[in-house]
């Protein structure tokens, strides 16, 4: 793979993982407004968190691809 296409890579990788921390925040929103309202169905926040740590994976896994650990 040549440098240009590592960059292309690598840039398309940082668009999609600006997303997903977007989603993160908003699913985080999303729960703490259930949990102000009172009247929040525990089984939706529960689903939610289920989302938001996949997220939180899936955002790890990208990090990870665009910074290896380079073990000096």
């Amino acid at each position: 793979m040549n440098t240009s296409n590592k960059m292309e890579e690598v840039e398309v990788l940082r668009v999609k993982l600006e997303v997903l921390r977007r989603e993160h925040r908003d699913l985080d929103e999303a729960i703490e407004a259930l949990h102000e309202r009172g009247s929040a169905d525990m089984l939706t926040i529960k689903r939610l968190k289920k989302q938001k740590l996949a997220l939180k994976d899936r955002i790890a896994q990208l990090e990870d691809r665009i910074l290896p650990d380079i073990i000096a």
